[in-house]
């Protein structure tokens, strides 16, 4: 019985969690949603980000993230992982969406827009990459982060941003007299 019951809770639980998709350049294209209706919808990151830059002499206050020594150099490290959600601020350009991740501060942004290597899923966009690296900004300051922040996507819970409202009429039938 105490089976039962526990895989009970088990599937009810189950079926309570969001159900994630990759939020794709499709999804984007079918909805033509505007950008106040892009703000009502919840995304969630795919995996972590993190973000890193060296931090300069009297400039050691640091509000969101960790001063770490590294090879005696001060570093800010900021992590936003996996599953942290995020919301929609702007489009800076077409297919292209400013999220943050922070609910302090709106310049606390990243930039993400579909990238056609990964079937048209939105990605993390940086100013620059190389090999090993790329450089965003975030809030007003340019951090690096590593090339596996690429692949990064926005995820979205496709159950509530897809409802479909269905009227069904039932014909009652027409009888010949």
């Amino acid at each position: 019985m105490r089976t039962v019951v526990f895989s009970l809770v088990v599937l009810f639980l189950a079926s309570c969690a969001p159900s994630l998709k990759y939020y794709t350049k499709e999804i984007h294209d079918d909805s033509r949603w505007s950008d106040s209706e892009l703000g009502k919808i919840q995304f969630y990151l795919s995996n972590d980000i993190f973000l890193w830059r060296d931090v300069n002499r009297g400039e050691s206050v640091i509000t969101n993230g960790k001063i770490k020594m590294v090879d005696g150099r001060e570093v800010e490290e900021i992590v936003i992982k996996k599953g942290t959600p995020g919301a929609f601020l702007f489009s800076p350009q077409k297919n292209h969406y400013a999220v943050s991740f922070d609910n302090n501060d709106d310049s606390k942004y990243l930039i993400f827009g579909p990238s056609e290597k990964v079937n048209g899923r939105y990605v993390l966009l940086a100013k620059d990459w190389d090999r090993r690296f790329g450089k965003v900004t975030y809030g007003d300051k340019v951090y690096k982060t590593t090339n596996e922040s690429a692949f990064a996507y926005l995820m979205v819970d496709v159950d509530k941003t897809r409802r479909t409202k269905v009227s069904t009429t039932k014909a009652p039938g027409r009888k010949v007299e």
